[in-house]
């Protein structure tokens, strides 16, 4: 960021001759910039979109973490514009004024998620299409029936872990879990390579000491499976990505899994335990679970309209500097939609939301989420199977005790404690390899040929008395050890 000029007289108020567009959180120095970070944000984020709206208008001057600025549009016709808007808005970041002037170096907290990375959500124009159709093409090889069938079944083997108990972390112990045993699925890894995917990327979202090791396992897990499939391919994401005529290099082909990876693991661990926060609690759903009703694709409309997964990314960099309803937004300053903010604005004027899919939940324009229809199924087969499974489960504490995360881009419980009539756990089968269905190859050009026709990917598959809370750490080294020893058929 750039500082504020040196300031000269002061015009009388209101004076004509001054009136002009608001300037960008660029020239008019910090202090009016709104934290997006710590509990207070966390705990109340609409609360400050709305404070942000009355006082700011539809463009607010953030500090995303200290010392890191951007503008957040909170206004639903206004994000939209902006996400769509390719001319003035770039989604590659390299053009970061503050990255490029090393006020923010990598190392900083938020910069991750911002910083420029070789895939398809950092890139524009020809790059983004080419690494995007890649991604797509893959993912609508995705046979959702099948899909559906492993989601179950990895969503019986974590119930297994916990149901015998009577309580459970619905965050540690199922939905951090269940996406990270289906991507080791649909990536076409060995089954056996389950238990130690979990691990590494608790260790990666962890971000502790052991979070740069992690990424380093993470890589080399990623490799590893990158030369397998070369070798041989198969039904798998991974296999369609290396076997598609676009021909991504061995970085290009990392990068784009890794995409894959984050984007469908901590946001769909957001979306499974927000629906399940509002299915346990809200009359609207809570009262009609104990009926037979399950309104699970309800809920999953209103969590992605009022408390979406990532709440305020969809990061976009002016080319050049700009007016924007009355805002001057300066060329490399980053401007940051707030998903949660514009669809709640929306759904304020809406006599409906249950079935209406117009939210920003997963951006829009060029860079809209491609994995919109397999995130939907995981979340629903996820939710259904435990509410089918523990149909007398309740939260363990009142909702308002309930303590989210903090940090400016997602919305995500830090806990989701529940207790239920203890079961008895039944033996379920163990998971399936994965169904081998080599790529043919043109033996004369040694390019592979891509077969359009979609392919399965994924093959069918009392309440407790009071006692002191598991630990974190506990409940991971009991999951993982019940994973590992499942998968040896133990």
């Amino acid at each position: 960021m750039t500082n504020r000029p040196a300031a000269g007289p002061v015009p009388p108020p209101g004076c004509p001759a001054h009136a002009g567009p608001t300037e960008a959180v660029g020239d008019t120095g910090h202090s009016a910039a709104v934290p997006m970070y710590g509990p207070e944000f966390a705990a109340d984020p609409h609360g400050t979109y709305a404070r942000m709206r009355a006082t700011h208008g539809p463009i607010a001057p953030v500090e995303l973490t200290p010392g890191v600025y951007a503008s957040l549009v909170t206004s639903y016709p206004l994000g939209l514009e902006i996400l769509r808007d390719t001319e003035r808005f770039a989604k590659d970041p390299r053009g970061w004024r503050a990255m490029r002037d090393g006020s923010v170096g990598p190392d900083n907290p938020v910069a991750p998620m911002m910083m420029y990375r070789p895939n398809a959500l950092f890139c524009d124009g020809e790059a983004h299409a080419r690494l995007r159709g890649a991604i797509t093409d893959s993912l609508d090889r995705v046979d959702p029936h099948a899909l559906s069938e492993y989601v179950e079944r990895s969503a019986e083997t974590l119930i297994d872990a916990f149901a015998s108990r009577g309580e459970a972390d619905l965050i540690i112990e199922y939905a951090s879990v269940l996406p990270l045993l289906v991507f080791n699925q649909l990536f076409g890894a060995r089954p056996a390579d389950g238990p130690k995917l979990v691990e590494t990327m608790m260790k990666l979202f962890d971000s502790g000491e052991e979070a740069a090791a992690a990424n380093d396992a993470l890589l080399h897990w990623i490799s590893g499976l990158l030369a397998d499939k070369r070798r041989q391919l198969s039904a798998d994401v991974t296999s369609w990505l290396i076997a598609h005529p676009s021909q991504l290099t061995d970085d290009e082909l990392m990068q784009q899994m890794i995409l894959l990876m984050a984007a469908g693991t901590d946001p769909q661990q957001n979306l499974i335990a927000n629906a399940l926060r509002l299915l346990l609690s809200d009359d609207r759903f809570a009262g009609e679970l104990s009926g037979g009703s399950m309104p699970v694709e309800d809920a999953l409309d209103e969590v992605l309209w009022n408390d979406p997964p990532m709440a305020n990314y969809g990061t976009r960099f002016p080319r050049y500097d700009c007016e924007v309803a009355g805002v001057r937004l300066r060329k490399g300053e980053p401007v940051l939609i707030s998903y949660a903010a514009a669809n709640h604005e929306a759904a304020m004027a809406s006599d409906r939301r249950s079935g209406n899919r117009a939210h920003l939940a997963w951006s829009a324009g060029a860079h809209r989420c491609p994995a919109e229809r397999p995130a939907r199924v995981i979340a629903t087969v996820a939710i259904e199977r435990l509410l089918d499974r523990l149909p007398d489960m309740e939260l363990a504490v009142p909702v308002e005790r309930l303590t989210w995360r903090t940090g400016p881009f997602a919305r995500a419980l830090a806990a989701l404690p529940v207790r239920f009539p203890a079961q008895a756990v039944a033996a379920h089968e163990p998971f399936a390899a994965p169904v081998s269905e080599p790529v043919r190859f043109d033996e004369t050009s040694g390019v592979s040929q891509w077969n359009p026709v979609p392919s399965s990917s994924t093959p069918p598959a009392a309440t407790s008395p009071e006692r002191q809370p598991e630990s974190p750490q506990a409940a991971r080294r009991r999951l993982l050890s019940f994973l590992t020893a499942w998968w040896r058929g133990q």
